[in-house]
């Protein structure tokens, strides 16, 4: 018993951590910005090299935890994102943040991957378990809430470094209650390494976004781009290919024939590529364009996020009655109407301008995620709700990573950081937010067509939250 509460509590505390740290980048941007001399496409790898490594390795952390041992992989997973958050601190380049920022996205998959396994090994019990993963859920989404107003005010009161000082100490009381409180558990059946598929899909996924981040500034039709797009293209194919032939595939296509789950996945990437990826060229219009301090800036996401969280509670009893593909879809349509309203803000606009669709587009997130949820992990087999969790969790950060890089094409990087034409980036951000909406919307028919109730039958049960509901 007292294994099982020490194993919650670590679990839980870490997930917040990692959490907040995804929420409190965004804010604290303008302030790097600043500090570290460096222009649009620095900032936008502080964000994509922590997506890009995280959804590029989760899988392969999960295969590795099952091998040699859960706790011993979410130890090192713990040492790592806090070592690495040591190193994001002393940064004095944006060169040196984004290649620790990288490394911290290592330790965040192998973590990720680890909190479910450890939570079911402490919690056998249907009961027990349920209990433990409501605790589980609700620390993801009041993390979330609250992470840019504490991001904001961090900054704000000491400055940038402190959004990651603040994981020093809460990283090394994780670790001690991990090595002294957290029993050991293994797979006795670990499925082999894939490490092909994971050459090719951290490649393929690395040059694509390297491409659409460049492309504005090489030309999109310069040989360094096309090369890139290309050798994207070309690894992504290798992989599909990799992964039908191996024996024990990272990622098993077989899983993709169930048109509820392959749902699942295409709508997890639609909302991760749209809503979530357009907060970091919000956040700088807040701060650059309206002349907001990141404190002010990370309140103004508070009602949308507080609002998300009741309206995430809310639908997972309502998930018992209404179809979750149902929720999907009507979740993503608001996710696709807020991010219309948003084209309200100008140059000359109050703050307030952006209140609207953040909390329509949030409303929708709310019914999106407990019901992608149930999606994600009921269609598949029990013994196989580990996978999905990872699959999900990949398509979720490769959306953000791929999202901040294709809408970023949109914005003009001389005008994002108090340079340029305060009206030419604001025209930017409006064609990104259409361009968004109009993933958003296709996601929402992506959900209305695959993911029907004789589809998915299984997903009517609840199921825990995943590991990035709120992001």
């Amino acid at each position: 018993m007292r294994s099982q509460r020490w194993t919650l509590a670590v679990v839980c505390a870490a997930t917040a951590m990692l959490m907040l740290d995804i929420a409190v980048v965004n804010t604290a941007l303008s302030r790097i910005a600043e500090d570290l001399d460096t222009g649009l496409g620095g900032l936008q790898w502080v964000v994509d090299a922590y997506t890009l490594t995280l959804a590029a390795t989760v899988l392969t952390a999960g295969v590795l935890a099952d091998r040699l041992g859960r706790r011993r992989m979410f130890a090192i997973g713990l040492a790592l994102f806090t070592v690495t958050s040591l190193a994001c601190a002393l940064s004095t380049s944006i060169d040196a943040l984004n290649a620790a920022r990288a490394m911290q996205g290592v330790g965040a998959a192998i973590m990720f991957a680890v909190s479910l396994a450890l939570l079911a090994h402490a919690f056998p019990g249907t009961v027990e378990r349920t209990k433990a993963l409501a605790a589980y859920g609700a620390t993801i989404g009041a993390s979330f809430a609250i992470g840019p107003a504490v991001g904001g005010a961090l900054t704000s009161a000491l400055d940038w470094q402190w959004i990651f000082l603040i994981n020093l100490p809460i990283g090394i009381a994780c670790l001690a209650i991990t090595l002294t409180r957290v029993e050991e558990s293994r797979d006795p059946r670990p499925r082999r390494i894939d490490w092909a598929g994971q050459l090719t899909l951290a490649g393929g996924l690395f040059l694509l976004v390297l491409g659409l981040l460049r492309g504005n500034e090489q030309g999109w039709t310069s040989t360094p781009i096309v090369l890139e797009l290309t050798g994207a293209a070309v690894l992504m194919c290798l992989f599909v290919a990799i992964e039908r032939r191996v024996r024990e595939p990272m990622l098993p296509l077989g899983l993709f024939r169930r048109a509820d789950f392959a749902g699942a996945q295409l709508t997890a990437f639609a909302i991760s590529a749209s809503f979530f990826a357009i907060f970091l060229y919000v956040t700088l219009y807040l701060q650059q364009i309206l002349g907001l301090s990141a404190i002010e800036a990370g309140l103004v996401y508070i009602p949308g996020t507080v609002i998300m969280f009741v309206v995430s509670g809310a639908t997972a009893s309502l998930g018992t009655r209404v179809h979750p593909g149902t929720l999907i879809s009507v979740g993503l349509l608001l996710v696709a109407a807020g991010m219309g309203l948003m084209l309200v803000a100008d140059e000359t606009s109050s703050w307030t301008a952006v209140l609207p669709g953040s909390i329509v587009a949030l409303i929708g997130t709310g019914l999106f995620n407990p019901a992608v949820s149930a999606v994600a992990l009921g269609s598949v087999p029990a013994e196989q709700s580990g996978l999905a969790a990872g699959v999900n969790d990949t398509f979720r950060q490769a959306g953000i990573a791929v999202g901040v890089a294709a809408l970023g094409a949109l914005v003009p990087a001389e005008a994002a950081l108090g340079g340029g034409s305060a009206t030419a980036y604001v025209d930017g951000l409006h064609q990104a937010a259409l361009a968004g909406a109009g993933l958003a919307l296709a996601g929402a028919i992506v959900a209305a067509v695959l993911i029907r109730p004789r589809r998915a039958r299984r997903a009517e049960q609840p199921a825990p939250a995943l590991a990035f509901e709120g992001a």
